[in-house]
């Protein structure tokens, strides 16, 4: 059982950036909660300024409560975002949230995870599971106190184990893991199912397909990539997959709105990551 959050920033685009602006921070979850959760994330921020990022999202579900200049603190479930996530934070503010292990959030919704995907739903509208209640805010209070309130939340929905959601997290381990998964059907060979069962799979856990799910992993690890200097953009293509460089080009673009060398040159010009 792992110890620590993972300390990568994949996915976050220009982290550099964001860690000047705002206090940033992964806490694990109750040892009970860790075969579904990936980590809790903290972020606290009092800015002159507006301060824009953005984010290609993983794919899985987060549970998000957000507290800013004095506002009711709102908590809302966010399905899987398959396109780029944008955020505009301001003023003084705190975001407390949960990112479950894709397909680990299917014991606390008990219905297809597909449902949920591009959507962000209220909490208090919900009701995953039939759920117990939240007594009071979450975002008040040190790291300690956050934490055991999404602890305390968590446990009070009574997630049950299953095999299903235990092969479901356990493939996209070996998805994000394993760069050698670059096909649908290599994946169902080395695993002895059919390509369907691994779909059905999928979205009823994840929220979104097998075949997604491994080019958003390889598109991250693109990112990374280029954010490490000039780089034979072919040879990375072929590693990652893709049919040709042209056709990563036009992913990374169609994702992050701007090709791998401008994203480069964009991270340079900030400072770098």
């Amino acid at each position: 059982m792992r110890h620590e959050p993972r300390r990568d920033s994949r996915g976050i685009l220009d982290p550099g950036r964001l860690l000047r602006r705002v206090r940033f921070r992964r806490r694990l979850p109750a040892p009970a909660l860790r075969p579904w959760v990936e980590h809790y994330w903290l972020i606290d921020w009092d800015l002159t300024e507006p301060f824009d990022q953005q984010v290609v999202p993983h794919p899985s579900v987060n549970v998000v409560f957000r507290a800013q200049d004095g506002a009711t603190e709102h908590g809302e479930i966010a399905g899987v975002d398959t396109g780029l996530f944008a955020v505009t934070l301001h003023g003084v503010g705190r975001v407390t949230g949960v990112q479950f292990r894709p397909g680990g959030f299917r014991p606390f919704w008990c219905r297809p995870v597909a449902e949920l995907t591009g959507r962000r739903i209220p909490l208090a509208a919900a009701h995953p599971a039939g759920a117990g209640r939240l007594v009071g805010p979450v975002c008040p209070g040190d790291d300690d106190d956050r934490c055991r309130r999404l602890d305390d939340l968590l446990t009070g929905w009574a997630p049950v184990p299953d095999p299903a959601t235990t092969e479901a997290v356990a493939l996209v381990d070996e998805i994000r893991a394993d760069r050698s998964v670059l096909r649908v059907a290599d994946l169902a060979d080395r695993h002895a199912v059919s390509t369907r069962r691994l779909q059905r799979l999928f979205l009823d856990h994840v929220g979104v397909g097998p075949k997604w799910v491994i080019r958003r992993y390889r598109l991250q690890e693109a990112i990374e990539q280029a954010a490490a200097g000039p780089l034979d953009w072919s040879r990375v293509a072929a590693e990652l997959g893709y049919a040709d460089q042209a056709h990563l080009v036009r992913e990374f673009t169609a994702v992050t709105g701007m090709p791998p060398a401008a994203y480069a040159r964009s991270l340079a010009a900030s400072g770098g990551a």
